[in-house]
């Protein structure tokens, strides 16, 4: 697995080896504070040791990324891309090191602070009860959405969501959330291929979100909390009408199959 040439270059620190069969994906650039209070919530509710914790750095300037504190705060491998491209780089840079490590599981969440990073042992139980996609929702019984802001709120439940869960054939009802979880058995069936440079920015967040079911495999939902800051700037990499009209235009080409190997 991952022998072929790829595209994102990157440098490997490696912590500790692999001390589990599911690890934990976090993007990251310049989050300052917001991921190490992050890594803190992890750490004590032990998170560190129920899943390998790899961040993927997008190359951050902030000083938040030192070798001697991520090791302090459990962190198992640091990556660091240096070459271009966005969220969709960073992530595929962090499949291409785990599965080339041999995970049977592949959690991602944001590094900035807004989910409940302390729900992670639901979404390794529904990996062990088989299921291949399991996205985490804040809008269903025993999730919480706490200030979240409302264009935001509209624009997943209105517009995201319902296109999303047409494509898949299944109701899904928080898909721009990156808290979810894959299984091997999907990152690995030939008919999604999620190592492609197509996916550079947001494709490879909304293409996952479908092409499960779409293959025949499990998808599921679990509860989890997403909380905006109460006040003060948004922590958010997608703002703005151009940002809106780019993630509009990527679900698109997603339902309509337009990253779908051929």
């Amino acid at each position: 697995m991952n022998r072929q040439p790829f595209d994102v270059a990157y440098t490997i620190t490696e912590f500790a080896p692999r001390s589990s069969d599911y690890c934990l994906l976090i993007p990251v650039i310049n989050e300052g504070a917001r991921i190490l209070t992050e890594l803190g919530r992890a750490q004590k509710a032990g998170v560190d040791k129920m899943a390998d914790i790899i961040l993927c750095d997008g190359g951050s300037t902030d000083g938040s990324m030192k070798p001697d504190t991520l090791q302090l705060y459990g962190v198992n491998t640091l990556l660091v891309k240096t070459s271009a491209g966005r969220q969709g780089a960073q992530l595929r840079m962090g499949l291409h090191f785990a599965l080339a490590r041999g995970y049977k599981g592949f959690l991602t969440i944001d590094g900035n602070n807004k989910d409940s990073i302390e729900d992670v042992p639901r979404f390794i139980e529904k990996l062990k009860e088989g299921y291949d996609l399991v996205q985490g929702s804040r809008f269903i019984k025993g999730g919480k959405a706490v200030n979240t802001p409302p264009a935001r709120f509209l624009a997943v439940r209105l517009i995201h969501a319902p296109i999303i869960s047409a494509a898949a054939g299944q109701w899904f009802t928080d898909t721009t959330n990156a808290y979810r979880a894959y299984s091997r058995e999907y990152l690995t069936h030939p008919g999604v291929q999620p190592l492609r440079p197509i996916f550079m920015g947001y494709e490879l967040l909304a293409y996952l979100s479908i092409r499960a079911t779409r293959l025949g495999l499990k998808a599921c939902e679990v509860p989890v909390t997403r909380a905006y800051p109460a006040s003060g700037r948004t922590p958010t990499k997608i703002s703005g009408f151009k940002g809106n009209s780019d993630l509009l235009k990527v679900l698109l080409a997603a339902a309509t199959g337009k990253y779908d190997p051929k």
